[in-house]
């Protein structure tokens, strides 16, 4: 899969070189061989990054940081561009004469879409309020409730300032628990010694509980774990526990990761064995083996990682892995819910999928 998603990568730069040395204004006036090597630049910069942060963590690591997610969310959204308008002119055979200047307002409509993304990725996350009849919840626990954030991705593109900002969100909501969905922390940024402190500002009467997600892994589960721990956050890792009577909490670490070594979900299974009778929330990063975990006992499966797509049109990719990719829905007799995430990954931008908070208030069959 990672050879796939590399050739891919190198194979749409090449696409978006060729065009771009076609556009009236560059062609014939820019060497090819620069706007090769501005492309290897800026395909192989996030990358960079990543490895210049690992051996030297600072402002250069960040500016490489900036500069490759800024490109890729550009990039994504001109390859589409470009590739809509060469469908449209049979790639300049049914139009020769037009194509080129259809080429050119494809590139501005890139550009304009790119500042748009970036300006809805600027906004607070929206407050989606839901309330769940919970199976099995009692009635002393009818009214519970929590707030879901994931998929901070909390690094040198998202900082403390934003941070700060969410952690007042949420504690002016007032929730019993506070549920934390995976991918929190990304990279290894020296800005990590702020954001800590100021996960650990989270809290909640019913405590604060997180689950792993895939980036996790990327930066080193143990290390990752240990991070939540000194923030004040419990980790579940395939475990449950039971904050209130009568409800049940269980959380697996990511199931995309280890999908390989768990086709079927058998996480799911472990981490619900030997469990008390109540009403069952399942906190999973990725939505994977829903109609197993909804076999297992599990009524509300909590779950990120899908972004919700992130920048349109490519939600539409990600439905291709994954069942449901936003917003409630209920599956073999579980309800789901799936948020867009709070933060961003990549580049800072959001495409007609905005960021998100979500408060659960849990009623019980009984009340």
């Amino acid at each position: 899969m990672p050879f796939v998603v590399l050739g891919s990568w190198i194979a749409a730069h090449v696409y978006l070189v060729w065009r771009l040395a076609s556009l009236p204004g560059i062609a014939g006036r820019l060497p090819r061989w620069g706007l090769v090597t501005a492309a290897v630049f800026l395909a192989l910069s996030y990358v960079l990054a990543r490895l210049v942060e690992w051996v030297m963590p600072g402002h250069l690591a960040a500016a490489l940081e900036w500069i490759g997610a800024t490109w890729m969310g550009f990039f994504l959204l001109a390859f589409t561009c470009l590739l809509a308008a060469d469908v449209v002119t049979g790639f300049g055979r049914f139009a020769p004469g037009l194509a080129p200047a259809v080429r050119v307002g494809a590139l501005g409509v890139a550009l304009l879409l790119t500042l748009v993304a970036t300006g809805q990725a600027l906004r607070p996350p929206r407050l989606v309020r839901h309330e769940v009849r919970l199976a099995g919840l009692p009635a002393a626990a009818d009214g519970t409730t929590f707030v879901l954030l994931t998929d901070l991705h909390l690094g040198n593109l998202v900082g403390a300032r934003w941070l700060a900002a969410r952690v007042e969100e949420v504690a002016a909501l007032a929730p019993d628990l506070i549920l934390v969905g995976g991918d929190i922390l990304e990279g290894h940024g020296p800005n990590h010694h702020e954001l800590i402190p100021l996960l650990g500002r989270l809290r909640a009467p019913l405590g604060v509980w997180a689950v792993t997600g895939n980036h996790e892994y990327f930066r080193g589960v143990e290390k990752s774990v240990a991070n939540f721990e000194e923030a004040g956050m419990e980790v579940l890792r395939d475990r449950w526990v039971e904050p209130r009577p009568g409800l049940v909490l269980a959380g697996v670490d990511d199931l995309t990761i280890r999908r390989r070594s768990d086709p079927d979900g058998a996480a799911i299974a472990a981490a619900l064995a030997g469990r008390p009778p109540g009403g069952v929330v399942l906190l999973s990063h990725s939505p994977l083996f829903l109609e197993r975990a909804a076999r297992e006992g599990a009524g509300l499966v909590l779950s990120g990682h899908t972004h919700g797509g992130q920048i349109w049109p490519f939600g539409a990719f990600v439905h291709l892995a994954y069942p449901v990719i936003s917003g409630r829905a209920e599956v073999a007799g579980a309800t789901v819910i799936v948020s867009r995430g709070t933060g961003t990954w990549g580049p800072r931008m959001r495409l007609w999928a905005r960021s998100e908070l979500h408060h659960v208030t849990l009623r019980s069959p009984e009340a």
